[in-house]
């Protein structure tokens, strides 16, 4: 049951993200209230919500134990507002967030990019505004269910609020952990998404993706070029997940052989994850690509720089949404990205 001496919090953008975090933190006795889609409302209301992950961990809720709402005065009784809508519904979510949450309340942003929680500062300077990073991907199996497909902990800036919400969760899933420096998380994480949109053109799996040299290479080389920029920026990278951000190119561009046999034998990858910018290919929804690799893009137009690798990858993204070849070969996309800059770095063997 839900603890009722807890603070109210209130997902806004209930999908594969906020559904897995909303639905595990009300596991761990939180008080949770899911604001989304009427679709996803009906899907829960006929068959529940089941959360899953690759541990062995499994839950499920009956619907009535979920409360759902689709209108969005239900900010008006929220505590805290956990913010997983996609980073371009970040604008709108403010308008709302800022029309019906009480003066001071929290907002935790748990999206994707850099620059989100400044928009949110921006636009809610009533509002208590909280940096977090989701380091996993979730993956919808069915109708109310979800499940996580790959590793980490969800991090937050440290805050009373999320040192409060993380003593509450404690080690269940959902676990949240505090950080100083969400700065150098977020771009900790933004490397690893910098993935997204190769996965998303590949078409594949997270891990067929990834069991090919030429997309790995491309994905190698956007690191390289990243970290070469944030080196120039003074940003310091977080590590995020096993490997850290240094190592990371020479790991990923490595010989079929070494990655197999090494990377993938520790690193957990769920064989149905898919990135979220796939799911977006497939649902013909406009992409996140401005706030993955167009967040490397605009810091090196702000250092008077050039991303091209970062770029062509954009370019990809962008032709895709308007219907113009979503999916490329692993063979075609290494030639196209690489093959014309001749000059770009990138860690391999």
């Amino acid at each position: 049951m839900a603890a009722s001496d807890g603070p109210r919090i209130l997902v806004l953008g209930a999908g594969s993200i906020g559904c897995y975090v909303g639905g595990a933190w009300l596991a761990a006795g939180l008080d949770v209230v899911f604001l989304g889609r009427e679709k996803i409302k009906q899907e829960i209301a006929g068959h529940g919500l089941a959360l899953s992950d690759p541990d062995g961990w499994a839950v499920r809720f009956e619907p009535d134990r979920i409360q759902f709402e689709t209108s969005q005065s239900a900010l008006r009784k929220a505590d805290i507002v956990v913010l997983c809508v996609k980073s371009t519904g970040t604008e709108g979510a403010a308008r709302e967030i800022a029309r019906h949450l009480r003066k001071g309340a929290a907002v935790i942003s748990f999206q994707n990019g850099i620059s989100n929680a400044d928009t949110l500062r921006r636009r809610l300077p009533k509002h208590e505004v909280i940096q977090g990073m989701v380091p996993y991907n979730v993956v919808r199996l069915g109708p109310g269910r979800w499940h996580r497909a790959t590793w980490g902990d969800l991090t937050a800036q440290d805050h009373e609020v999320t040192r409060a919400l993380a003593t509450r969760i404690g080690d269940r899933p959902g676990r949240l952990r505090a950080a100083d420096d969400m700065e150098g998380v977020a771009w900790g994480k933004l490397i690893f998404n910098l993935n997204n949109a190769i996965n998303a053109l590949s078409g594949l799996t997270i891990l067929e993706e990834l069991k090919q040299r030429d997309f790995r290479r491309v994905f190698a080389a956007a690191i390289v070029e990243t970290l070469a920029l944030l080196d120039k920026a003074g940003i310091e990278p977080a590590r995020i997940g096993l490997v850290g951000p240094r190592r990371l190119p020479h790991v990923i561009g490595s010989p079929d052989f070494i990655f197999r046999n090494m990377f993938l034998k520790v690193q957990k990858i769920d064989p149905k994850g898919r990135g979220s910018m796939a799911d977006d290919f497939a649902a013909g929804r406009p992409t996140e690509i401005d706030y993955l690799n167009g967040e490397v893009v605009r810091l090196a137009r702000s250092l008077g720089e050039e991303a091209p690798v970062n770029q062509a990858i954009v370019d990809l993204v962008k032709q895709a949404e308007l219907g113009v070849q979503r999916t490329w070969s692993a063979k075609g996309l290494c030639a196209h990205i690489l093959g014309r800059h001749r000059g770009v770095r990138w860690f391999g063997y």
